[in-house]
């Protein structure tokens, strides 16, 4: 069984930068496509973004422009670096396989006014 883990979040003032990271151990990394989602307390679920095994990607348009997605498959990581954040980029992060059908903990980021 495969595992994804994520690191990188923290509390960040509004405008400001962070990138997150996301090691995927137990899995063939490079064939597969993954996800960002992010859920904030009290809302759904949201799809932040998606990167496939040829590195397109595709993002919602809540931050398109503002975040990239990226991999690294000699390294097992996915990279979400998240730019202009705002308040309402607050919640919990975590990368996810459909595939696999795993998600991560997530690595929470919260963005102070």
């Amino acid at each position: 069984q495969g595992q994804l883990v994520e690191s990188g979040g923290g509390f960040v003032q509004t405008g400001g930068s962070l990138r997150l990271s996301c090691v995927a151990s137990g899995i063939t990394f490079s064939m597969r496509r993954f996800a960002w989602f992010r859920q904030a307390p009290g809302k759904e679920r949201e799809l932040v973004g998606g990167i496939r095994a040829d590195d397109a990607t595709n993002y919602s348009d809540a931050v398109k422009g503002r975040f990239t997605l990226s991999r690294d498959n000699d390294k097992n990581t996915l990279y979400l670096q998240m730019s202009d954040l705002q308040p309402e980029d607050t919640a919990l992060y975590y990368c996810s396989s459909d595939s696999l059908g795993i998600s991560g903990r997530g690595t929470q980021v919260t963005v102070t006014p």
